[in-house]
């Protein structure tokens, strides 16, 4: 498979199925910025790779979520109908699944009373980083929802997910006993 084609020179790409629609579409945006979330997830996971500390449960959660992200693309990248006939890729199970795996943090990293600044270790700042992006994902498919038809889970797992982010931050963060400054509105 090659890698260019040529056939987006002009400003179109296809969709899955072979319909054309122009590159700028809110619809291409959308499914683009899950793929901009999903990079920055990626990288860190390379973080969490050389980490000296536990991070074996987080790698295969970000994982699995970087498979999802995929599914949510090819929901996005599908046109309305032949989703339809074929069934959602993404459904309450993989939303209810970032539930659990966000109540385990939770339990794991003390409770919050402020706000935080992100940061901290590369790798929860990378997941940090992630989760603005996902939160412009979820804007950009509300967006995208008032337009046209979409898989309405993706709004949901979207909005989890970027919880999810932020909470295994805080447990990157806890476990390599790095500091998590609080913001001070005085």
């Amino acid at each position: 498979m090659k890698i260019y084609t040529r056939s987006g020179d002009k400003g179109e790409t296809s969709l899955i199925y072979g319909h054309r629609i122009p590159k700028d579409s809110i619809r291409v945006e959308t499914y683009g910025t899950i793929d901009e979330a999903n990079s920055m997830i990626g990288l860190g996971v390379s973080y969490l790779r050389d980490a000296s500390f536990k991070t074996d449960d987080l790698i295969d959660q970000l994982l699995i979520i970087q498979r999802e992200l995929f599914d949510l693309g090819r929901d996005l990248a599908t046109p309305v109908e032949k989703v339809q006939a074929s069934g959602y890729h993404v459904g309450g199970d993989k939303t209810a699944r970032l539930e659990t795996f966000i109540d385990s943090f939770d339990a794991e990293v003390p409770p919050l009373t402020k706000f935080i600044l992100p940061g901290g270790h590369t790798a929860a700042s990378a997941l940090q980083t992630a989760r603005t992006i996902t939160r412009r994902a979820e804007r950009i498919a509300v967006s995208l929802g008032k337009e046209e038809q979409v898989n309405p889970e993706i709004q949901r797992y979207l909005n989890r997910l970027s919880d999810y982010l932020f909470v295994a931050g805080r447990a990157i963060n806890y476990r390599a006993g790095v500091h998590e400054p609080e913001v001070d509105f005085s």
